[in-house]
């Protein structure tokens, strides 16, 4: 597949799973379908409302700003549709951190489907930031999106804003200067921070576990 974000994939026919990557331009997504295109997951994106029907999961991305990344999917009218939805989603970076209450970045009210918010690394933590490369994650729970990965897999990050860790709802966790949620679940929705399509084979297995949930 090119770079070119108009172009789209024949949805899987029959039983086959069908990943719907929810486009409402917030960042380049070629990294993320070149990934599933290694593990012949089927994809199609999704540009409008009416798009949802036509796949049985769903995933967010994201880059960058989680304020403005927010403004351009209220804009696009998909809110309501990812927040109404039964079926499995997964936000991937920018894209999990939508799936939080709020955001210190931009000061913004987000979908608030799991009630965590959106911090940034503050200078008293004397590190880094952005917080750029590769990291431990430990599980928190036992679960399906990350099945057969070993405890304390190392998965890469690129964020300067960090979801709080609550027992409840982290799924993972990693360390950076502080304890922060690598990954969250709110009944059908799941979030990871770091970026799964550039971490390797771990990371493709995040998307197949997905695609097979």
């Amino acid at each position: 597949m090119t770079e070119d974000n108009n172009e789209q994939m024949t949805p899987a026919s029959g039983n086959t799973s069908t990943i719907g990557i929810i486009s409402y331009g917030a960042g380049n997504i070629f990294s993320l379908t070149a990934a599933l295109e290694r593990q012949n997951i089927q994809y199609g994106m999704i540009y409008s409302p009416d798009d949802f029907e036509k796949y049985d999961r769903y995933i967010i991305p994201g880059v960058g700003h989680a304020g403005a990344a927010m403004e351009k999917l209220t804009e696009s009218g998909m809110v309501e549709k990812i927040k109404s939805t039964t079926r499995p989603v997964l936000g991937i970076c920018v894209g999990m951190q939508l799936l939080t209450q709020f955001s210190e970045e931009g000061m913004a009210d987000l979908l608030n489907i799991a009630p965590v918010k959106t911090l940034h690394f503050t200078e008293d933590l004397k590190i880094k930031v952005p917080h750029t490369g590769w990291n431990k994650v430990c599980l928190q729970f036992e679960n399906e999106l990350f099945k057969h990965i070993q405890n304390g897999t190392y998965f890469y990050f690129v964020h300067s804003y960090f979801i709080e860790f609550n027992s409840t709802f982290t799924l993972a966790f990693s360390e950076y200067g502080l304890k922060f949620s690598a990954a969250l679940k709110k009944n059908n929705f799941y979030g990871v921070q770091f970026h799964p399509e550039k971490s390797g084979e771990a990371g493709e297995l995040i998307l197949k576990n997905f695609s097979e949930l």
